[in-house]
């Protein structure tokens, strides 16, 4: 009787959590995730269950076992939006040999004969995707220059100056790893704005090229050989996740 008693205060405490989780939507903004299953979203064919919801979260383990894309999609598509989404990196098994060091110009310092230059970083890397194009991906990581960057944007050498610079992060704004961030991501046009824990990195920067529309993704990333990692696995969970059409 006291196991039941157990298990039903725990339930009711589940409850409870959620409903003030859904309390706190900010106003006019609609859930994208429910905390309890994968709603609204599209789990890649053949996954087996390694994008799963546990203990209220999305959790991935980057072990998709999808023949092609292991991103996990939204159902519906977006034009214009603001996002709000909680990510935290769950730990970072893999050591990245070649993290370079990024100037606020979007490009990597050199040394004096002209190599970059890099730095092993215990690392994951995830993302949010916009319009259904991994180019356009907010990236999660563990590099220096911090969370909110457009890898795809910044490392395109045929982009005007001006496009990579804007999609660099202007400050260092992620948690320590293990610690729940926030994201704001604003898209209206081809403009993107990223706030990270309150902070502003990403300013009014235009991604020439951004589809019109198209679903959200939350990355995949990583591979292994012979059961070891040999590049920075999505080790990540997500959270209320709520969007505004705009």
């Amino acid at each position: 009787m006291k196991k039941m008693t157990l298990l039903f205060a725990l339930v009711f405490w589940a409850g409870n959590l959620f409903i003030l989780a859904q309390n706190n939507i900010p106003k006019g903004f609609t859930v994208l995730f429910n905390g309890k299953d994968l709603t609204n979203w599209k789990i890649p064919d053949n996954d087996n269950g390694h994008w799963k919801v546990l203990d209220g979260v999305i959790d991935y383990d980057a072990e998709s076992e999808a023949a092609e894309d292991k991103n996990l999609w939204t159902e519906k598509q977006y034009r214009n939006f603001i996002l709000y989404v909680d990510f935290r990196i769950k730990a970072t098994p893999y050591k990245n040999p070649r993290v370079p060091l990024i100037l606020p110009s979007g490009l990597h310092k050199l040394d004096e004969n002209g190599k970059e230059i890099t730095m092993v970083v215990p690392d994951s890397d995830s993302g949010i995707l916009l319009r259904g194009n991994s180019k356009s991906q907010v990236n999660i990581w563990c590099w220096p220059i911090g969370c909110g960057e457009v890898y795809g944007y910044r490392m395109d050498v045929g982009m005007p100056p001006e496009v990579r610079r804007a999609v660099t992060p202007v400050t260092n704004a992620d948690k320590n790893i293990g610690e729940w961030n926030t994201f704001k991501i604003t898209v209206k046009g081809n403009v993107l704005n990223v706030v990270l824990n309150g902070i502003p990195v990403i300013i009014n920067a235009e991604l020439p090229g951004l589809p019109e529309s198209g679903a959200l993704g939350l990355q995949h990333h990583g591979s292994k050989q012979n059961g070891e990692w040999n590049s920075p696995p999505a080790l990540v969970q997500f959270r209320n996740i709520y969007i505004k059409e705009i």
